[in-house]
């Protein structure tokens, strides 16, 4: 199997020697974020950085769509998409991992189907992240040692900005447990094309109105760089298992 690995803030970029996967980041719905490659830090799978090589992109500048077009393209089996996401669950502590079961879209304008008038797509998405991946990345998370609570919901918001305290006490009565920017329409789209997805979330903060003050981009960053490690053992142990079942 042939997993295309998503990174965002966290899994920004692979060390070592790499091999791109495609000529071009070009596609017919334009250009996607980067060249996927190919890294021996993550054997047999393609990643592709949803913010771009030079992390320049905001998460509403994505094109959502030309990425999982070109990794389909390629001939990927499935997709795994990493998350720096807020804490909403008041259990939730920074550097705590979470596999979600479902997600809250609040995100508006964004290219979000390949659907058009003579091809409509109404499929199913009851289930936005596959149980058989989601399991998988459960096991392979037990097996490296770190903690990651499976289920919840990833609140999806439109960005840039962070959201209010008020923004996310709607949203843990919505039921989410984690808020991001980037799950969709990335997980939607993989859905219409076919692609099982699951996500791995990595809490970088908590969410306004549940620390204890201001939230600080240099206190995310830490959380990074000292949570960063375990989620590519936990990603490089969950390709290995996803080939090889046990």
């Amino acid at each position: 199997m042939t997993v295309a690995v998503i990174g965002g803030t966290g899994l920004e970029g692979l060390d070592g020697e790499t091999v791109p996967a495609a000529d071009s980041a070009a596609t017919p719905y334009g250009s996607a974020s980067a060249i996927p490659y190919r890294s021996a830090a993550l054997p047999g799978a393609v990643f592709l950085n949803r913010h771009a090589d030079d992390h320049s992109l905001l998460p509403h500048e994505i094109n959502y769509r030309a990425n999982l077009w070109l990794l389909n393209e390629l001939g990927v089996d499935a997709v795994v998409a990493a998350f720096a996401v807020g804490g909403i669950s008041r259990g939730l502590a920074n550097g705590d991992f979470v596999l979600p079961g479902q997600i809250i879209d609040y995100t508006w304008g964004r290219e979000h189907t390949f659907a058009n008038a003579g091809s409509l797509l109404h499929g199913d998405f009851t289930a936005p992240f596959d149980p058989g991946l989601c399991d998988t990345l459960a096991q392979a998370a037990a097996e490296v040692g770190v903690d990651a609570s499976a289920g919840g919901v990833y609140g999806c918001t439109q960005g840039p900005r962070l959201e209010t305290a008020a923004e996310i006490d709607r949203m843990e009565r919505d039921g989410c447990t984690v808020v991001g920017m980037t799950a969709m329409p990335e997980a939607a789209l993989a859905r219409e094309l076919g692609l099982p997805y699951a996500g791995l979330c990595m809490v970088v903060n908590p969410a306004a109105g549940r620390g204890p003050g201001a939230i600080e981009f240099a206190d995310m960053r830490a959380v990074v760089a000292a949570a960063g490690p375990r989620l590519l053992r936990l990603v490089a142990r969950f390709l290995v298992l996803v080939d090889h079942p046990e």
